[in-house]
């Protein structure tokens, strides 16, 4: 089996991380990025969040969500794998030609490069549990699995420009 790994803005596959430029809609909102929207879900309070949907990159999402630690959710731990899953599910079905490069990738194992994340990426070891990657071969099942179900879903006719791709708002 393949393996395809993932992480520079320079290099193949940075679609498929968070910090790649596709915006979603989730929950009635307008999200820059998937990394805006996970970092922002880490917050109860609505000012919080806000914030963070509206900083001017993933960077800085990342950044602020980081000097905010004293604030995140109690359940977070709990919940963040789950949050992340509606993060990527929203970002590959609103933008079909990323569920169509997702597909394609046939049955390669999806690795995050992180040098630095254990849990979400491979980490400094490249034994880490690559729990973003996993995801995405999850997603990538259920896409081609609705393809087989309906061939004219447009995630799945190559590509083509549909009314969710680009803006997502």
């Amino acid at each position: 089996m393949d393996e395809l790994r993932f992480f520079a803005p320079d290099e193949e596959f940075f679609e498929f991380t968070n910090f790649a430029p596709f915006p979603v809609l989730i929950e009635g909102l307008r999200w820059p990025t998937t990394e805006h929207y996970f970092q922002a879900a880490k917050f109860a309070d609505a000012g919080l969040r806000e914030r963070i949907r509206t900083c001017p990159s993933p960077r800085a999402a990342l950044d602020l969500a980081r000097q905010l630690h004293r604030h995140v959710r109690r359940d977070w731990m709990s919940v963040r794998v789950d949050v992340m899953r509606t993060a990527l599910r929203a970002k590959f079905t609103q933008h079909p030609a990323l569920g169509v490069l997702l597909v394609g990738t046939g049955d390669a194992r999806l690795v995050e490069a992180s040098p630095r994340d254990s849990f979400w990426g491979r980490g400094p070891r490249g034994t880490g549990a690559n729990v973003l990657g996993l995801l995405l071969v999850e997603l990538r099942s259920e896409l081609a699995a609705s393809t087989a179900a309906d061939p004219a879903d447009p995630v799945h006719r190559g590509g083509q420009p549909g009314a969710a791709d680009g803006d997502a708002s």
